[in-house]
């Protein structure tokens, strides 16, 4: 592939002003959930290494036949002192979600890491698998590296939804996301998902990300009904359920209904 071809089709979209749904990967280990996105009409995974175990291997595996598919690669990290962020950005993944950004220090340091100078950190390399390990020049490479790097941040606390108006103001991020359970165990409403206040923070969120030019999600808010007003709201950038849901969910529906049917 080359460096004028790579593109992430996750970013084009939200360029084109649509919302995008994300699948949250918790449970498969290999490529193929990437083609159950594209076959469920999903944009982009959300492979979820704070809350479940993956090795590298298997997140290059998966991001590698997410790409070939055109299903974007994201992957949440463990905080920002996860130290496989460029690792990761450098064989496959086309996005990096920061959870519990709590100040625009802190969102400084994100960009930093996920970024080529000079805005950001982000070491060089040579050989990139996404162009085939062709010897491309740098200066082919890192611009279509950064067009196509996502960097998101996560609102989970009374205090960066407090800071989200300045967090939303630092360069070089994509997409400020919601993790609306943790937001309500913080600020000690959870599971109340119709509460004003939860309602109230969405819209703060999105007026935060308006008015700088860059994107709101949502996400922790498995229902359909509230993902829908979420995305009339504002929001564009959605994690529908994630992969143990899905699974459980419709394998609990067929046996329910069958044993409905044959009783």
């Amino acid at each position: 592939m080359s460096a004028a071809s790579y593109h992430n089709p996750l970013k084009a979209k939200l360029a084109s002003g649509a919302a995008v749904l994300g699948m949250s990967v918790r449970m498969v280990r290999t490529g193929e959930i990437a083609r159950i996105a594209r076959a469920s009409n999903h944009d982009f995974l959300f492979i979820d290494t704070q809350h479940a175990i993956f090795g590298l291997e298997s997140i290059h595996a998966i991001a590698q036949t997410a790409i070939e598919v055109g299903v974007a690669p994201l992957v949440r990290v463990r905080g920002l002192d996860d130290p496989d962020v460029s690792l990761m950005l450098d064989n496959g993944v086309q996005g990096i979600i920061y959870p519990d950004i709590d100040t625009p220090e802190q969102a400084a340091r994100a960009v930093a890491i996920c970024r080529f100078p000079p805005l950001g950190k982000r070491a060089v390399s040579g050989g990139y698998m996404m162009f085939d390990f062709e010897g491309l020049p740098l200066s082919q490479t890192i611009p279509a590296l950064e067009a196509a790097t996502l960097v998101g941040v996560m609102i989970e606390t009374p205090e960066g939804l407090e800071n989200v108006e300045k967090i939303a103001a630092v360069p070089g991020i994509d997409v400020i996301h919601v993790g609306t359970n943790d937001l309500l165990v913080n600020m000690g409403l959870p599971g109340q998902f119709d509460t004003p206040e939860i309602l109230a923070a969405q819209a703060r969120v999105n007026r935060a990300c308006a008015a700088n030019g860059i994107i709101a999600g949502c996400g922790g808010n498995r229902s359909v009904d509230r993902q829908a007003a979420a995305i009339k709201g504002g929001a564009r950038f959605l994690t529908t359920q994630t992969d143990v849901a899905f699974l459980s969910g419709a394998a609990k529906a067929w046996t329910q209904g069958l044993r409905a049917a044959s009783s």
